[in-house]
C-alpha cells in the first residue's frame, strides 16, 4: 500500500500541513511508514503533480509561510477507488523468528538472553500502544462508525503485541523446563 492513501485519507478529514500529517503519522499505531520528511513531503508534491491535492500558501506573521494540502475531487476518487479494491493480507515477517530457527548454534544462556530482550521490546510496545490508546490518536471520529474502527484497529495492534509477549514468555519457560 502506498503511504499517498493513507495521506489522501487523512486529507479526506480536513485540510493539513506536511508537518501535521508528520504528527498524524507518528501517533497513529497502525500506519507502519515512520512519516519522516522524505516519504510525506515527497508524497504530497506526487500527489499534487497528479492534481489529486492542491496547496494553499498560508502567510504568517515572523514565520516561514506554511502550506495547507487539500484534497481534490480527483483524490477523493482516486482514495475511493483504493477504498474498493481488494483487500490485502497482512504480511507477517518476523526476523525474531528466523533468529530462533537457528538458535541451536546458541547457549542456552544466549538463547534466553535473546528471548529476554524480545519480551522487553514487546512489553515496550504494549505499553506504547497502551498509552497512545489513553491519550487517543487524533483520528478523525467523524462518526460513531468511524471511531469505532479506529479503536478497533488500535487494539488489534495491540492484542499483536500482547500476543507476541505470551508466546516468547511460554517458549522461554519450556526452554528452561527442558534445560534443567
Amino acid at each position: 500500500m502506498s503511504i499517498q492513501y493513507a495521506i489522501l485519507g487523512f486529507l479526506s478529514w480536513k485540510p493539513f500541513t506536511g508537518y501535521e500529517l508528520k504528527k498524524l503519522f507518528a501517533d497513529a499505531l497502525s500506519f507502519h511508514w515512520s512519516g519522516n520528511n522524505n516519504q510525506i513531503y515527497g508524497s504530497l508534491v506526487a500527489l499534487h503533480k497528479s492534481e489529486s491535492v492542491s496547496i494553499e500558501v498560508q502567510q504568517q506573521e515572523k514565520l516561514p509561510a506554511k502550506k495547507l494540502y487539500t484534497i481534490t475531487d480527483k483524490g477523493r476518487a482516486e482514495l475511493r477507488a483504493w477504498l474498493l479494491s481488494e483487500p490485502e493480507l497482512p504480511v507477517f515477517r518476523s526476523l525474531v523468528h528466523i533468529q530462533l530457527a537457528w538458535a541451536e548454534c546458541l547457549t542456552g544462556e544466549e538463547l534466553d538472553g535473546l528471548l529476554g530482550a524480545y519480551e522487553n521490546q514487546l512489553e515496550a510496545q504494549a505499553i506504547m500502544c497502551r498509552e497512545t490508546m489513553r491519550r487517543g490518536t487524533g483520528e478523525p471520529a467523524r462518526s460513531e462508525r468511524e471511531s469505532l474502527i479506529w479503536r478497533s484497529i488500535d487494539e488489534n495492534q495491540l492484542a499483536f503485541y500482547e500476543n507476541e509477549l505470551a508466546w516468547a514468555r511460554k517458549l522461554r519457560l519450556e526452554l528452561k523446563r527442558i534445560e534443567q
